[in-house]
């Protein structure tokens, strides 16, 4: 096996980690043990960090897949470039639309569910959830593939 290859493989791995590790341990472990205004402004903060990784993964990841030429190339390409679409679009679309919104709440603990405001952050984090989740599920996919 080429390091070409073996980098391939840390970063696919790095990705599906990272985004397993956050969605599943550290965003329910921070939620469970603050209050949601808290807890939602760690989660703010790290999620520029976050999405940075996943985007640093994914152009490694395709670069070597690229340069290494494995048998299933295409499928693997084509699910790399979607992931990398929407840790983009989160990046660079929802996550700054929803921190601007989050600005103009003052407490999720005290603000209606049905406010305005709230319901725009909860359409947004909606689609973000789905977005990971689809990032998370072409992550086992490409490791499936390997």
């Amino acid at each position: 096996m080429t390091y070409l290859a073996v980098l391939y493989r840390l970063a696919v791995a790095g990705w599906l980690g990272g985004a397993a590790l956050f969605t599943f341990v550290l965003t329910p472990a921070l939620f469970r043990e603050l209050d949601r205004d808290t807890a939602g402004s760690i989660v703010g903060i790290l999620f520029p960090g976050y999405f940075r990784w996943g985007l640093a993964c994914g152009v490694i990841a395709l670069a070597c897949l690229l340069l290494t030429r494995p048998p299933r190339l295409l499928a693997s390409a084509i699910i790399i470039v979607a992931m990398l679409v929407v840790t983009s679009l989160q990046a660079f679309v929802i996550e700054p639309k929803a921190a601007a919104l989050k600005q103009e709440i003052p407490s999720f603990v005290t603000t209606p569910v049905d406010h305005p405001l709230r319901q725009q952050f909860m359409l947004l984090h909606a689609f973000s959830a789905a977005g990971n989740l689809g990032v998370i599920g072409g992550g086992i996919a490409l490791i499936l593939l390997l």
